[in-house]
């Protein structure tokens, strides 16, 4: 007894080494985090789980909780009003992911090649992006007004009887608003990549001009494959943002006319804070999950089928 009580003290002497405690420290000071991180974030993503399998109107406190299994799921699969907002989603995402895409990575490589005062033109057009959506949405409200709006003006100078409508036609809402989210993003897209095409040599492009390439051919064979990983950042994130969209709907449209502009956002935060159904709510969310799970997940896929 005596033997393990002497070798005890240096035992622990020796598991609380220096590196140790300074390791405990660290942890200690993250711990707060760790606790809200735990609170906000996976208590929040359980407790919407549960709520998807429930029923429960907002305003009746939490005893107004009640299990009905699978019901959300059935009715949201039954539900036109969601199938409208998923169609607008997908073309609201084919509208402005490429385009975006394509737009910045020209108008970057003509910046980085062929303009002087490059600082300038990041500034610019970086501008608005890091500006208030719903102000950037405000201006182009006035912008695309169908009488009074500039756009439609000049428009009727030109000789165009009847001008689109814009934002108050079931036919051009959506068109609308991909177009002024397209403006308002692409200054970041070009930033990201003037930021790849900085880390290609110039040597390549020496290389292609003694070739004989011409500006087409060095662009395609060069610029876009070395450029492919900023493409596939770009596309993931553009794609993931696509289907959050909700500010600039809620703001300018609201999902009208006709939830001709109506988005699975938009869907989910009508039925949880205007209708107070937080169980269907919540069901549309893990569906919106799930949608931009595998959308992801096939992305990544398709990416490391193109590396190999």
């Amino acid at each position: 007894m005596d033997a393990i009580r002497t070798e005890n003290p240096q035992a622990a002497k020796k598991f609380w080494s220096p590196r140790r405690k300074e390791a405990l420290i660290g942890w200690l000071f993250l711990l707060p985090e760790i606790c809200g991180m735990l609170l906000l974030n996976v208590f929040a993503l359980l407790f919407s789980l549960y709520l998807s399998f429930s029923e429960w109107d907002l305003l009746s406190g939490i005893s107004g909780i009640k299990f009905i299994g699978i019901d959300n799921y059935v009715k949201m699969f039954q539900d036109e009003a969601i199938g409208k907002a998923l169609t607008n989603n997908l073309l609201y995402t084919v509208l402005t992911v490429p385009l975006s895409i394509a737009i910045a990575l020209v108008m970057a490589v003509l910046i980085h090649s062929k303009v002087y005062g490059k600082d300038y033109f990041k500034v610019v057009f970086f501008l608005p992006y890091i500006s208030s959506i719903i102000a950037i949405a405000a201006v182009w409200s006035v912008l695309l007004h169908p009488s009074l709006g500039p756009i439609n003006q000049f428009l009727l100078e030109l000789g165009i009887q009847n001008p689109p409508k814009w934002l108050v036609d079931p036919k051009t809402s959506l068109l609308s608003i991909a177009i002024i989210s397209t403006w308002a993003g692409i200054g970041y897209t070009i930033i990201i990549y003037m930021a790849g095409l900085a880390n290609i040599s110039n040597d390549l492009y020496e290389a292609a001009d003694i070739d004989g390439a011409s500006q087409i051919q060095k662009f395609f064979k060069i610029t876009v494959p070395l450029l492919r990983p900023t493409t596939f950042f770009l596309f993931v994130t553009m794609l993931i943002g696509s289907f959050k969209v909700f500010d600039i709907i809620a703001f300018l449209t609201e999902g009208g006319p006709h939830n001709s502009s109506t988005v699975v956002v938009f869907r989910i935060y009508e039925e949880g804070f205007r209708n107070y159904n937080m169980g269907y709510a919540s069901a549309i969310s893990w569906l919106l999950f799930a949608i931009i799970g595998i959308l992801t997940a096939a992305t990544w896929k398709m990416r490391k089928e193109d590396a190999a």
